[in-house]
């Protein structure tokens, strides 16, 4: 630990500041939030408004007096990593928690139901019932939507909607839903799984009624008048496309002529709508009562917001740098089938690629209450980039025969898989930079070609 960066940094989901030990209850929140989320330091000896160092005075007293306190009061136990700094002429005591596995720790004062405390952004939140639930999930390597549903039976699952999703990539069976974990065996009974039913549910929404995208246009930059909205309640795998079709009849386009044929080039990369709308659909905590997933375009800008903080132990620099957790792991895998996901991780990635390559600024993620937020900005900030595998794809085209090239081979010439070729693709398209002709994403014989060649 470095007290000097330490103090550079403001207090988030990670850093919290006390001036001293006089409310310890505070202190012992902060500790517990730490331990139930994403780890965290607490410096005692600092005024968390200004950062003005203080210093204790008799540092290893209240060394010792924090060390009881933690013990005394905290279950099940936690074991900090406690560190005398000096600044100046004065001393600070850090306290460093890492993220347990132990989960859900709270204080013994107010008891296992009202003395659990999150950390989200700079404050500590009591914990509802079910982020403890979620927490024992967690600490028990299961995931919610893993759990069996032994009030239905098979029948519950919509075997002919599945095998749709699936026919482009293999014909499903019984057999196959069971090893994605759509259905399970429970008691010597086939039964659908949460997920199962969250994905291809015959009655998704009377188990789930809060499994649905609500999407709306406002006008100007706050939500005092909607212009229009809807409610996408289709199976989940297919609701993305269904969102990005209402979102199109309301953002305004820019249309590039070129030798082949016109390509629109909307307020938002589309490639990162698909990945924002997709992690929201996957990485929602769908045991949360009373909220839906939320698109909200305005002039400037739009949000999608998904019930559920970040997975326990995530931070949002962590997945800036594609660290990632799934939360619904039967969702992530059945979406990783389906092709709508690629590697954990990538997607907040992809997001940030397809925005700084149309000149706009980096997305924006956060975790406002009990929700996750991730907001695309419209206005252009600098000239769209062209990045090395962007301009070896151009070049490659550039050579390329009168009859185009397939994704297939664009993705060997990169050294990627053909979703990453595609991504790249679809984005030199939305720039005007690549032609396509073809009749959809997984048309075979769709080809591209460089935009300017008059074929």
């Amino acid at each position: 630990m470095d007290l000097a960066t330490l103090l550079s940094r403001h207090e988030g989901k990670t850093l919290e500041f006390k001036r001293d030990l006089s409310s310890p209850e505070g202190v012992l929140k902060a500790l517990v939030a730490f331990a139930n989320t994403s780890g965290g330091v607490l410096l005692l000896g600092v005024e968390d408004g200004t950062k003005k160092v203080r210093g204790i005075r008799d540092v290893l007293t209240e060394e010792e007096r924090l060390a009881n306190l933690i013990s005394d009061s905290i279950s099940p136990k936690l074991i900090p990593n406690m560190e005398v700094m000096p600044w100046r002429k004065t001393q600070v005591l850090a306290v460093e928690i890492y993220p347990s596995g132990s989960r859900p720790h709270h204080l013994i004062r107010l008891g296992p139901t009202e003395g659990v405390f999150v950390r989200v952004g700079s404050t500590n939140r009591r914990a509802d019932s079910f982020l403890i639930d979620q927490m024992r999930r967690y600490t028990e390597v299961s995931s919610f939507d893993e759990q069996p549903m032994p009030n239905l039976n098979s029948e519950a699952i919509d075997f002919r909607a599945a095998s749709e999703f699936f026919k482009p990539i293999r014909k499903l069976t019984e057999h196959g839903l069971q090893t994605l974990k759509v259905t399970t065996s429970y008691q010597g009974r086939i039964v659908p799984t949460i997920g199962g039913v969250l994905l291809f549910g015959v009655a998704r929404l009377n188990h789930f009624p809060d499994a649905w995208i609500q999407a709306g246009r406002f006008a100007g930059r706050d939500r005092r008048r909607i212009l229009d909205s809807i409610e996408v309640r289709s199976h989940l795998p297919g609701a993305v496309e269904d969102v990005i079709a209402f979102l199109r009849k309301h953002m305004s386009r820019e249309a590039v002529i070129g030798p082949v044929k016109r390509t629109d080039l909307w307020t938002f990369p589309i490639v990162a709508i698909r990945e924002a709308i997709i992690n929201a659909i996957v990485h929602a905590d769908y045991a949360q009562h009373g909220s839906s997933i939320r698109v909200a375009l305005y002039d400037d800008r739009l949000e999608i917001e998904n019930p559920g903080l970040l997975i326990f132990g995530l931070t949002i620099e962590d997945i800036k740098k594609s660290v990632s957790k799934l939360r619904n792991r039967v969702l992530g895998r059945v979406f990783q089938e389906l092709g709508l996901v690629e590697h954990w991780g990538s997607g907040i990635q992809r997001m940030t690629a397809a925005c700084r390559d149309r000149g706009l600024d980096a997305p924006q993620f956060e975790e406002i209450g009990t929700h996750f937020r991730v907001t695309l900005f419209a206005k252009r900030r600098h000239a769209p980039a062209i990045d090395k595998k962007d301009q070896i794809i151009l070049t490659t085209l550039a050579a390329s025969s009168e009859a185009g090239l397939s994704t297939s081979q664009i993705a060997k010439r990169l050294r990627v898989s053909p979703r990453s070729a595609r991504t790249r693709l679809a984005s030199l398209v939305e720039r005007g930079l690549v032609a396509e002709i073809g009749s959809g994403p997984q048309d075979p014989r769709r080809r591209y070609y460089p935009a300017s060649d008059a074929r």
